[in-house]
């Protein structure tokens, strides 16, 4: 059996708007390995979490749409599946942790409901005692203490960190191959999101499952994350095994990105930035989308794409300066 778990080969996602066309995703291919991490970092608005919606076919419609590629998933790809058909994959196989526990999570349902509802779809040949097991397990796997009474409770009863928790047992609810993080640290702080973070690398180990971290802090991608892919403009423009990364950074956007972490051990007056606003989607500059905030930018840069480069082993890059 292949040690592979998701491809996506040459993924386009585009929106259908009044103004024009969206590249929300534009030409993007990785692969995700069994037990593995994959970090997908950059600003917002570069295409991260419609990457996560384009796996899960859960692209806002009739104007969003994948206009081509593929996504394959433990073999079956997912592009070619209709709705009826997902819907039996999502959660299965592919989960999400969304970012904001408050919104994903109904106010007016108990915590074992929602877990419970997952669990249904999936699981109805068992009998309702084994799928409320099966519940109480998705809680402890979690590590939420004495998960029988907190089936009871709702979510305006928890802490931040305990709902964020909650939001990762129904993701996990039903063992799917391929979990996916969207930024799921944001509403967290500090302490927290440590604990949070040594549990879904806890996760990680015991089910082999693979997984997709969506963020764009750095700091975090080094400590979850195997391999790295940086995205700009619906592009990966990098992509390397993490400490490769962070090692030796070739993109400028990831030179610059990296070089906006403060450093405890330097003082400077000020602290680095990348200068301007990315483009907009619907109307992308010709050539390299990154050239008009680049500081090395010259005149080919801003008429010509340049193409997909070799670096080092699982390390790619699209500069003219490589």
């Amino acid at each position: 059996m292949s040690n592979t778990l998701l491809q996506v080969e040459d993924l386009r996602t585009y929106f259908m708007t009044r103004r024009g066309v969206v590249k929300a995703v534009d030409g993007i291919s990785f692969s995700v390995d069994r037990g593995q991490t994959l970090g997908i970092v950059g600003e917002s608005g570069s295409g991260k979490s419609i990457t996560a919606m384009s796996i899960l076919r859960l692209v806002p419609q009739p104007a969003g749409k994948i206009v081509s590629g593929s996504i394959k998933l433990d073999g079956d790809d997912l592009v070619k599946k209709s709705q009826k058909q997902m819907r039996k994959v999502r959660g299965k196989k592919v989960a999400i942790i969304l970012q904001d526990p408050m919104t994903s999570l109904d106010p007016a349902f108990t915590v074992g409901n929602q877990i419970m509802e997952a669990v249904q779809l999936h699981q109805k040949a068992q009998s309702s005692r084994a799928r409320w097991e099966k519940v109480v397990e998705a809680l402890k796997l979690v590590r939420i203490p004495d998960p029988w009474s907190r089936l009871k409770q709702y979510p305006h009863q928890m802490s931040g960190g305990m709902r964020q928790r909650v939001t990762g047992a129904i993701a996990l609810s039903c063992q799917p191959l391929l979990l996916i993080a969207d930024e799921p640290t944001t509403s967290l702080d500090v302490t927290i999101q440590a604990q949070y973070l040594k549990l879904l690398r806890q996760v990680r180990e015991e089910s082999n499952v693979g997984m997709i971290f969506i963020t764009h802090d750095l700091g975090i991608v080094a400590k979850m994350c195997d391999h790295v892919a940086v995205m700009y403009a619906g592009k990966i423009v990098e992509a390397a095994d993490t400490v490769e990364l962070f090692r030796h950074p070739t993109h400028p956007y990831t030179i610059g990105l990296l070089s906006c972490i403060p450093k405890t051990e330097v003082r400077v007056a000020k602290l680095f930035c990348i200068e301007g606003q990315p483009p907009t989607l619907e109307n992308l500059p010709p050539g390299c989308k990154f050239a008009p905030r680049c500081m090395r930018a010259e005149e080919r840069c801003r008429q010509e794409y340049p193409p997909e480069k070799t670096i080092g082993p699982n390390h790619i890059a699209s500069c003219w300066f490589i």
